[in-house]
């Protein structure tokens, strides 16, 4: 456990058909989120972002725009103890084909109503609702 919070990002990913994409991971136990990581250090949000999206599903995301900015201090949803600053954004998807890595065990494209049924981690589920109320009206993710 490191002493400081780490900086995230993921987003919601919509896709063509207007479905959100969402990975079960054993990172949150099992249950429900978005793609996304950590930022390394001297990275922009953009490129940590779509470096994450493409390793864990690779998948390109494109219309970037902000959505809530969240925390998870030691959640217990997590499997170890941690402390994120998460950085969460709205994306869009030419493509539903997802080549998931080692970091998640299954993966759906659903309407975004439907996703509210599965067992999602807390800040998935802000993220979702979030998206729900906003869409994509927020300002665009610079640079």
């Amino acid at each position: 456990m490191t002493d400081l919070p780490l900086a995230t990002v993921g987003a919601l990913a919509v896709g063509p058909k207007q479905q959100v994409l969402l990975i079960r991971t054993h990172k949150w136990l099992g249950s429900w989120g978005v793609p996304g990581g950590k930022i390394h250090y001297g990275e922009s949000l953009r490129h940590a972002l779509l470096r994450e999206f493409r390793e864990e599903t690779g998948l390109e995301l494109f219309d970037i725009h902000w959505g809530p900015v969240q925390e998870a201090v030691l959640s217990r949803e997590f499997h170890k103890p941690a402390h994120f600053i998460l950085l969460n954004f709205v994306a869009r998807s030419a493509s539903e084909k997802v080549v998931l890595n080692q970091e998640a065990q299954e993966y759906r494209w659903l309407p975004p109503r439907e996703a509210l049924t599965l067992p999602l981690n807390t800040p998935t589920r802000r993220l979702l609702h979030y998206y729900l109320e906003h869409g994509f009206s927020t300002s665009k993710l610079g640079g």
